[in-house]
């Protein structure tokens, strides 16, 4: 077969993520066009691949239909009108998560999709990561029996926290959306993808609790290039992106901050850009800790923790079965048989580093290879993370979201 022809809306961090597989994979796709209002990321990918620059999604579209698929992977808010327009001109779609900031967004693009019968995927890439399969194979093999209540901790941590929403380009909900929607829709997802069955109800707390004016130390400056207590600070700019540089890891999150990785460079990007400010300088206001209850249907409870106060890694989950329980952290999956007493360690394919720049643990180059196969063959069932699946969750966590604010149990209906 030939190669699925590619275009990439976006050529930020997530889109240039999936460019890059696809560029190691060239027996099986091809990128024939970027579409980005910045040259400065559009022109290297551009060059790398030999694609068409486009300075924008609007002037991809009105080429027409130039690709097989098309990557959408712009910012949270504007992923409805592309995704819209490149199904109506017939692409096959893979859509960053979020889907869009809000339902009716949402069903928009869903609408266009069923109207147009392309092949759709949204990038919950959770679904796809190695350590997904041990664990599905272990809830539907009945080890564990029948699933009463889950926990699943989602521990973004201190830094990652402050580099993308406090300082970075999610840290407000009127520009980009609140935090459940930008950082844990796939971690819900996951976990009904997981246990088998939507949720029900559900219920959140949380809020911002540290990242305020009022907890700025005192002699503290407004960006960490000035400030005195800067050494002593666990969120400090120029410890996290100088450690990077000078370790040669020019990867996320250093390339978001500055795309020429030079002493000279990265001093004026903290000098003068948005990663160089002090946390509690900042006008984010997305929450840095949350925790949702849910009820599944048939009765199953299960509680998600998102915290931003942690050292990162891997998501922690433990789910408890009537007939044994399951822990993982996405590495090694261990299940406890209460018939038998034994407990077991089952082997996870290497996926690796669980970040975005790790490629969530190998859930995006898997991502990528279903996508791309499904397009290439037209099994739709290569896909995991599909229209009616991604609706579902996330209207579950517009619920949560809801249920916070007002301090209601909200039904999914």
């Amino acid at each position: 077969m030939s190669p699925v022809s590619l275009a990439i809306v976006g050529a930020g961090d997530r889109g240039t993520g999936y460019a890059r597989w696809a560029l190691e994979h060239p027996e099986q796709v091809r990128i024939v066009a970027v579409a980005d209002p910045s040259q400065e990321r559009a022109l290297p990918l551009a060059r790398e691949s030999g694609a068409r620059v486009f300075s924008g999604w609007r002037q991809l579209a009105e080429a027409g239909k130039i690709a097989d698929a098309v990557v959408i992977a712009t910012q949270d808010a504007d992923h409805a009108e592309p995704a819209t327009a490149f199904a109506e001109l017939g692409y096959h779609l893979l859509v960053e998560k979020p889907l869009a900031p809000t339902e009716a967004e949402c069903r928009d693009i869903l609408a266009a999709v069923e109207k147009t019968g392309v092949i759709f995927a949204v990038c919950h890439v959770l679904r796809y990561a190695p350590y997904t399969d041990t664990v599905r194979a272990v809830v539907e093999s009945g080890r564990i029996g029948e699933i009463v209540s889950v926990q699943h901790l989602e521990p973004v941590g201190f830094w990652h926290q402050a580099h993308s929403y406090v300082r970075g380009n999610w840290r407000r909900a009127d520009q980009s959306t609140f935090m459940l929607l930008a950082k844990s829709c796939h971690d819900i997802d996951w976990l009904q993808y997981v246990v088998g069955r939507p949720v029900r109800k559900v219920s959140s707390f949380g809020g911002l609790k540290h990242f305020r004016p009022e907890n700025r130390p005192e002699g503290a400056a407004a960006r960490c290039l000035d400030c005195a207590v800067e050494p002593d600070c666990p969120y400090s700019a120029k410890r996290l992106y100088f450690d990077r540089l000078r370790q040669g890891r020019h990867g996320w999150p250093l390339s978001v901050v500055t795309t020429a990785f030079t002493e000279e460079a990265l001093t004026g990007a903290l000098r003068h850009g948005q990663y160089g400010r002090c946390v509690y300088d900042c006008d984010n206001d997305v929450v840095d800790h949350q925790v949702v209850a849910m009820e599944f249907e048939g009765g199953a409870t299960g509680t998600f923790t998102m915290t931003a106060f942690a050292t990162g890694g891997h998501r922690r989950t433990r789910i408890f079965g009537t007939h044994g329980e399951l822990m993982c952290d996405g590495e090694r999956v261990e299940v406890n048989d209460f018939r038998t007493g034994e407990s077991s360690t089952l082997a996870v394919a290497a996926g690796g580093d669980p970040t975005a720049g790790g490629g969530h643990a190998g859930g995006d180059e898997r991502l990528m290879a279903a996508f791309v196969g499904a397009v290439a063959t037209g099994d739709r069932a290569l896909v995991r993370s599909g229209p009616a699946e991604s609706l579902a969750s996330h209207r579950t966590v517009f619920a949560a979201e809801q249920a916070r604010l007002t301090g209601q149990i909200v039904t999914v209906d």
